[in-house]
């Protein structure tokens, strides 16, 4: 599919004001904010295994569902969600079978080498301070990946501490659902 297909059938989306069953306002029904994987099984499956509809919680994602610094766009996301979005509940997803586990940071440099990116491009990144195996490692385990970003979520300074944190893991083949960890 490209982008021009996706604007065709945009155009008819529009036309036909398919959109109407799509309208809620900007708060989360549910007052959540979910923090989960790009990946792209979930796209529906992690909506319905969760009973989620539209306009019911702020969706923010990212590679991995992994947060390493306190105040990395994920975490300003989550903040906004809490303060601005009446959002009072943070719950963190990962998945079996993620991209992110176990990179191997060699072979992604390789494949960036591969795709014309100069080595002397990576080796300036890396000389200027920028360690690509650690901004680009993923995780041994999807469950210490959970763990880690509810950690930094929970303790973070600008989160109140009313605000329940959880974090789950989904099975992106059947929607299963386990938790990991669950704030009182």
């Amino acid at each position: 599919m490209s982008l021009q297909d996706m604007l065709d059938f945009n155009q008819k989306f529009v036309e036909e004001k398919n959109y109407e069953l799509y309208r809620t306002d900007t708060y989360p029904n549910k007052k959540v904010v979910i923090f989960t994987c790009m990946e792209s099984r979930l796209l529906e499956l992690l909506h319905r295994a969760l009973n989620l509809e539209n306009g019911d919680a702020k969706i923010v994602k990212n590679a991995g569902a992994i947060i390493r610094k306190p105040f990395d766009s994920i975490m300003k996301s989550i903040l906004v969600a809490v303060y601005k979005l009446k959002a009072d509940e943070v719950i963190v997803i990962g998945h079996h079978d993620c991209g992110m586990s176990n990179v191997d940071t060699d072979a992604l440099k390789k494949s960036m080498v591969e795709r014309g990116i100069s080595q002397d491009r990576i080796d300036t990144l890396e000389h200027g301070g920028i360690n690509l195996a650690e901004e680009f490692h993923g995780f041994n385990t999807v469950e210490e990946s959970v763990e880690q970003s509810v950690s930094i979520i929970r303790s973070h300074p600008l989160l109140p501490e009313e605000i329940h944190v959880h974090g789950l893991v989904i099975d992106p083949e059947t929607g299963k659902v386990d938790i990991v960890t669950q704030d009182k």
